[in-house]
């Protein structure tokens, strides 16, 4: 099961990743993390593009091994989203603008989403988590 945890830079993606991968025994691929792998640090149209396509290969590999796998990114547009293909979306709309202006330009709130996060809390991560396990 691919798991996008989406938003804007500054959010709280890789803080409730690194909350939520645990409890779900899931595989984890943060967008910083991969974009140093690939030495693309492109945020154009088409670095974007490339970085959703990116996590999606990493995301397939895992699903098509059995487990959950946990990608969090900005992935701003629709496209990017459609292009990356989650099964389940988290959204962490926690602030109202990115520290990029470029991104916040961009940003598209998501039409479908799974969980919506407007604040913090100590037990969002395990509401999120015990949900997913409990509709697999």
């Amino acid at each position: 099961m691919k798991i996008l945890v989406m938003g804007l830079p500054g959010s709280g993606k890789t803080y409730l990743s690194e909350r939520l991968v645990p409890l779900l025994d899931a595989a984890w691929y943060n967008a910083d993390v991969v974009r140093k792998m690939a030495n693309d640090w492109d945020f154009s149209d088409d670095g974007r593009d490339r970085q959703a396509k990116r996590m999606r290969t990493f995301a397939d590999f895992e699903k098509s091994h059995g487990r959950f796998v946990v990608c969090d990114f900005v992935c701003p547009t629709k496209a990017t989203r459609k292009k990356f293909g989650a099964d389940i979306v988290v959204w962490l709309d926690t602030i109202k603008e990115g520290r990029y202006e470029d991104t916040n330009k961009i940003f598209q709130k998501p039409d479908k989403v799974n969980f919506h996060i407007t604040e913090w809390n100590d037990h969002n991560h395990k509401d999120i988590a015990q949900e997913i396990l409990k509709n697999v």
